[in-house]
């Protein structure tokens, strides 16, 4: 019996949701860095050298919150990862992304109710609440991304990206103008977070769970498309 390609194989996420996951990450980050104590929800390499910093500078604030978010990511990657690989053992694998994006949605609605509880003026506690709660929800995408692709794309950290697309404009003399548009989507999301904190602040948060509500169903979409052409 052949194997069944839709299991085996890593289809390329859906494009559009891509785009949308990768400003969501790039707002996410911007709001985090601003409000949330100065480090990072998804670049874990930035907050790697956060900690670092704040034990060789004695800034026993920076290390507990760069250690804060990188053990919630790591946690959210796993959860990710586990419900990517779950459904999409009984389902086509965006199935997986499916369920990976649908926690990370519950996630990061949770944080802009949370954020209206207090005004948009969280107390200390509160902010290393919604940095955790933050970092795992982009742990959860990153995780299922990466599962559902087999690795082939990101929609959050883009040091792979940009030296992948400069190696290839070298070598191959080619240019993947959908990684470059990836590459731009992180400044343009975390410019959007940040002019939200500045001039909408109550709202902010709400911005990235709008966006990964919306690549949540473009991935539904793309899902049923596939299958009205494979009934057909």
């Amino acid at each position: 019996m052949p194997a069944d390609r839709g299991h085996t194989s890593a289809p390329a996420l859906d494009r559009t949701a891509q785009y949308l996951l990768t400003a969501a990450a790039g707002c996410v980050n911007a709001v985090g860095f601003l409000v949330l104590g100065g480090v990072f929800t998804s670049v874990m390499t930035a907050n790697l050298a956060l900690l670092g910093l704040g034990l060789g500078g004695g800034h026993p604030g920076t290390t507990r919150l760069a250690a804060l978010a990188i053990v919630a990511y790591v946690v959210g990657v796993v959860l990710g990862s586990r419900a990517a690989v779950g459904l999409g053992r009984r389902r086509h694998r965006t199935g997986g992304a499916r369920a990976a994006l649908m926690a990370e949605c519950v996630l990061l609605w949770g944080v802009w109710i949370f954020w209206l509880g207090v005004g948009g003026e969280p107390g200390a506690a509160q902010r290393a609440a919604l940095l955790a709660v933050s970092s795992l929800a982009m742990g959860c995408q990153n995780g299922g991304v990466r599962i559902v692709t087999g690795g082939a794309e990101t929609t959050a950290y883009m040091t792979g990206a940009i030296t992948g697309l400069i190696a290839d404009a070298v070598q191959r003399r080619t240019f993947d103008r959908h990684v470059a548009l990836i590459v731009v989507l992180i400044p343009v999301g975390a410019a959007l977070g940040g002019l939200a904190v500045r001039w909408a602040r109550l709202g902010a948060p709400a911005i990235p769970a709008v966006l990964v509500t919306a690549a949540l169903v473009a991935v539904g979409r793309g899902t049923s498309g596939r299958k009205l052409r494979s009934d057909r």
